[in-house]
């Protein structure tokens, strides 16, 4: 049997695929909501040149918000882990399910007189991309690294304390910090 024949994926792969998800998330968010902020529906019967149409915020307004919520759901991936990113991940598969139903919404409804198709297919577009980043997080997820576990302590023995430190060297210093110990005290 081979090194790279198991079940679990190699940590370069976890790695990879975790970047892949969090880059999912972000850019289908992230399209989203530029695109729930152009204009959707242009009023032909607009007196002002100042008022130039309704942007797909102005008519659905939970969708930037959202999409906004996506952005900040795909930066957390990153930082948890184990079911916890599980949990997150199908939260965000339905949030952009929901972004995209903003925007197929967009699409079929008589919402006004010259309605822009591309806003709202872009809209179903980045919905689409973040539910697709949020449900391979959902489904691979817990075996990712997560982002705190680099900077956990190696030893889970306690920590025995020696006293204050001797001599006034910095590398003395640092190896009591390393060893749990406090420099300072006396």
């Amino acid at each position: 049997m081979s090194e790279g024949s198991g079940t679990e994926p190699r940590p370069a792969a976890g790695r990879r695929e975790l970047a892949y998800a969090v880059l999912l998330c972000l850019a289908g968010a992230g399209l989203a909501l530029w695109a729930a902020t152009r204009t959707w529906v242009v009023d032909a019967a607009a007196a002002s040149t100042l008022d130039e149409g309704r942007t797909g915020a102005r008519l659905l307004p939970w969708l930037p918000a959202l999409a906004l919520v996506g952005l900040a759901g795909g930066g957390a991936v990153l930082a948890t882990g184990g079911w916890l990113r599980r949990v997150l991940g199908g939260l965000l598969a339905l949030l952009g399910l929901a972004l995209a139903a903003g925007g197929g919404y967009g699409l079929v409804a008589e919402i006004g007189d010259q309605v822009s198709r591309q806003w709202p297919a872009l809209t179903l577009v980045g919905g689409l991309i973040a539910a697709a980043g949020g449900l391979f997080t959902a489904v691979r997820g817990k075996r990712w690294p997560a982002m705190s576990a680099r900077y956990e302590r190696r030893s889970r023995q306690p920590v025995e304390t020696a006293g204050p430190i001797q001599g006034a060297g910095t590398v003395d210093a640092w190896d009591a910090l390393d060893r749990g110990e406090d420099p300072t005290v006396r």
